[in-house]
């Protein structure tokens, strides 16, 4: 038998008190091609992202309530360490009251609406706001890369992170004040943030973010993760899980290439950042040494 067409009015997910309004009868609202991912809803999507189940729970939002934390970061596409949280994070701004159902952590913020804006359609705090809402459960390295990747994509400046930082009654205050030193624009990667905090944090020169290799005629080289351009140092971090035979190819050509242009290469793996100050700091620091840090660079 035929299911019973839904109203167009109801889109794709809805509540089903507005669902009841329309005249929905209830045993449509409990077919096999609906889904109740949270109280109180229906979706006829498949829930694969956190955009989708967001879009899903959408209908339940009042008019003082946004997705926030973790859930805003994921939407803006920035990088969180650990698996994808299955909760959301919806947030409210007094005196409009937190959600408390299944699936959602709610809370309760002070903040300015001006931090507020739409992100694929769906309200959500700004990247600034995001990244210091994130300090009630990062801890510091984690900000820096959280923070790297707001930069890097150009969702908000330097300014716009420190002033969020200091709002008053900031959870993580602490946290957030010493990660701003060491935010900068240019990390692609989380990975790429850690192994900068380890060198400089070393007492090693900050190096330069994916810094632009050409030969003498201009002609382009490599792309160096972090370079070290007076000294002719680079570190470069290879993240891939499993190798891939194209991949590993190309890199494997690329290596002598930047060797051919007098530069010694430091290779970081993920498993030498459980032991950074023998596999990472040290080969950079007596790379350096070897062309003349500190002083003077012996390079031309």
């Amino acid at each position: 038998m035929q299911r019973r067409q839904l109203p167009e009015e109801l889109g794709t997910s809805f509540t089903v008190r507005e669902a009841k309004r329309l005249g929905v009868p209830r045993d449509r609202l409990t077919a096999m091609d609906l889904r109740s991912p949270f109280h109180g809803t229906r979706t006829s999507v498949h829930l694969h992202t956190t955009a989708d189940r967001c879009r899903a729970y959408e209908p339940r939002l009042t008019a003082a309530q946004f997705f926030s934390h973790q859930t805003a970061a994921l939407l803006w596409g920035l990088p969180l360490p650990g698996p994808v949280p299955q909760h959301l994070h919806v947030s409210a701004m007094p005196p409009g009251r937190e959600p408390r159902t299944r699936g959602v952590i709610g809370h309760r913020l002070e903040m300015s609406p001006d931090q507020l804006t739409l992100r694929h359609g769906l309200p959500v705090a700004s990247p600034s706001e995001t990244w210091a809402q994130l300090a009630s459960t990062l801890g510091e390295d984690d900000l820096v890369a959280v923070g790297d990747a707001i930069l890097t994509a150009g969702l908000a400046d330097r300014a716009d992170l420190v002033e969020a930082s200091e709002r008053p009654r900031r959870r993580g205050a602490k946290a957030l004040a010493a990660a701003v030193p060491f935010l900068r624009a240019g990390a692609e990667s989380p990975r790429e943030s850690a192994v900068r905090l380890v060198l400089v944090r070393a007492g090693l020169p900050e190096p330069e973010l994916n810094w632009v290799l050409r030969d003498a005629a201009g002609r382009f080289v490599a792309r160096l993760d972090l370079a070290y351009p007076d000294y002719r140092v680079a570190v470069e971090y290879d993240g891939r899980q499993h190798a891939d035979l194209e991949q590993f190819r190309r890199d494997a050509d690329r290596w002598p290439a930047i060797a051919g242009q007098g530069w010694v290469l430091i290779r970081v793996l993920d498993h030498h950042l459980r032991e950074p100050r023998g596999r990472v700091v040290e080969p950079t620091r007596k790379a350096l040494q070897s062309r003349g840090w500190p002083g003077s660079p012996v390079v031309g």
